[in-house]
């Protein structure tokens, strides 16, 4: 399948979204400042996500504790590709690493981790193909809320009325709300050290 490894994302020229899921202490300051602050740790590891339904997976649609506010991130996309380029993948996969000591002496000089994931349908269920997150480690957080951030939305609404209509059987109702998501554009170094088809 050439498109098992694809990052899919909603972007346009100049930014590429993605998601995280807060409490709303943290959401509340980073929708009003447009930036992260308040509670938020920047002593940490940050996790984003393109794929908008992984991150409905991953936080129960908005409804596990800490998780019940969805964010839409705009990143500026050269900041997002200096990450894709800089991440190192959270296992040693032999595809892309045959000698296991090349991946142990990356993965200790890098700020920026990468791990694939089975995508997901709007019902939870794990598909064919994978979907990216990435790891922002704290010497780099700061970074990315202060310069890598274009604007950041409050997706919470959009996501319990998701949450309400799938409960409800209306399936094509709920997809009517879903983001509009493509494959991504990655360049060819960035392609081998994820793991992607090149």
């Amino acid at each position: 399948m050439t498109d098992y490894f694809e990052i899919r994302a909603t972007y346009d020229a100049k930014t590429i979204t993605v998601y995280q899921a807060y409490n709303d202490q943290i959401a509340d300051v980073a929708v009003r400042e447009q930036k992260f602050g308040g509670d938020f740790s920047f002593g940490r590891m940050t996790w984003i996500k393109p794929s908008f339904l992984w991150m409905m997976e991953r936080s129960g649609w908005g409804s596990k504790k800490n998780q019940e506010r969805i964010l839409a991130v705009k990143l500026y996309r050269p900041f997002f590709d200096d990450l894709i380029e800089q991440a190192v993948l959270t296992s040693p996969e032999a595809h892309v690493y045959p000698n296991p000591q090349i991946w142990e002496a990356r993965k200790l000089e890098t700020d920026v981790y990468a791990q694939w994931d089975p995508e997901r349908s709007i019902h939870g269920k794990k598909l064919e193909y994978r979907s990216l997150q990435i790891g922002i480690s704290r010497n780099l957080v700061r970074a990315y809320s202060e310069e890598g951030i274009a604007e950041i939305v409050d997706m919470t609404p959009t996501v319990k009325k998701c949450r309400s209509l799938l409960q409800n059987g209306k399936t094509k109702q709920a997809r009517a709300f879903l983001p509009n998501e493509k494959i991504y554009p990655v360049e060819k170094a960035a392609r081998k050290s994820l793991g992607m088809n090149a």
